[in-house]
């Protein structure tokens, strides 16, 4: 039983829905830097935005990757290593790659899509002691924390 109150409402929801922007990250894995900037781009975004991320090649989750999110206060152990969604992509008001590999495989976007292209290295493929493979995976997500922040102000000043 929906009053006409309720259904006002839940209309209104979904405009609010699809009035939010899109970000979407892409890596060539999807399973560090476009893990950490989907997870930072909730966390400092709130619901203000819709974040996504997608890879070429998806290869699951890196264990360190959410290691490290975990000790700035940021879970992403619920999130997942998806394929490139086309769809979403063509929807999409900003497309962000985050490695070379990404930006020039990339599918081709309409131009009403942004595109930026954060060229990070990828921590995974470090070699070293523990500890240093752990400090090459904080450095890359301090940047792209960094990074993350400049882009949100950048999407809700493009937004007025």
């Amino acid at each position: 039983m929906n009053s006409w109150a309720e259904k006002g409402e839940s209309e209104r929801q979904r405009e609010n829905e699809e009035q939010r922007a899109i970000l979407y990250f892409i890596c060539t894995g999807n399973s560090c830097r476009s893990q950490m900037a989907e997870g930072w781009a909730k966390y400092l975004g709130g619901d203000r935005f819709r974040v996504y991320s997608g890879g070429l090649e998806p290869r699951g989750v890196h264990l360190m990757t959410v290691e490290v999110m975990r000790e700035v206060g940021i879970d992403i152990s619920g999130q997942t290593s998806d394929p490139i969604d086309a769809t979403l992509l063509t929807q999409a008001d900003w497309a962000i790659t985050l490695c070379g590999d990404a930006e020039e495989r990339c599918p081709v976007t309409p131009p009403t899509v942004k595109r930026l292209h954060w060229g990070l290295p990828d921590p995974a493929k470090v070699t070293g002691s523990p500890d240093e493979i752990k400090d090459a995976f904080r450095r890359v997500r301090d940047e792209i924390g960094r990074r993350v922040q400049e882009l949100l102000k950048d999407v809700a000043a493009a937004a007025r």
